[in-house]
């Protein structure tokens, strides 16, 4: 792993550690914003990692779509719909109208998108160890 991959991936970790914390103290909206920046950090230190620079993009369907694109077996991460965790990490960031994300988001999403960052991040990092269940990379 060259020192750049590894860069993105101790910051991946922390922005879950972070969101982690969050969840913990009741910060729910902004546990969902961190999870999601993890996962998204995950993705894109991967595709260093493949040798792909990573698209300038948030949407994590995208980021996955493109790994796919390299021969990764990304199956596993298809089935947790990130779409959610993409659309929490960008609502999470302003109030639409006069409600504020910190009134939208729950507990039940804080754990819904820790639990998909979680996967993730750990998918991403057993992959680029050449122990995950996708293809080891070249």
């Amino acid at each position: 792993m060259t020192p750049r991959v590894e860069a993105w991936f101790r910051q991946a970790n922390s922005d879950l550690a972070v969101a982690r914390l969050t969840a913990t103290e009741g910060f729910h909206a902004q546990a969902c914003y961190h999870a999601g920046q993890a996962a998204e950090k995950a993705l894109k230190g991967l595709l260093l990692g493949c040798g792909v620079v990573p698209p300038y993009s948030h949407s994590l369907d995208r980021l996955l779509d493109v790994l796919g694109e390299q021969g990764l077996d990304i199956t596993t991460l298809q089935a947790l719909s990130l779409k959610a965790l993409t659309r929490m990490s960008s609502e999470t960031r302003y109030p639409q109208d006069e409600e504020a994300p910190v009134d939208r988001f729950d507990a039940q999403d804080s754990d819904q998108a820790l639990a998909m960052a979680t996967r993730v991040v750990a998918f991403a990092t057993a992959v680029l160890r050449g122990d995950g269940d996708s293809r080891p990379l070249r």
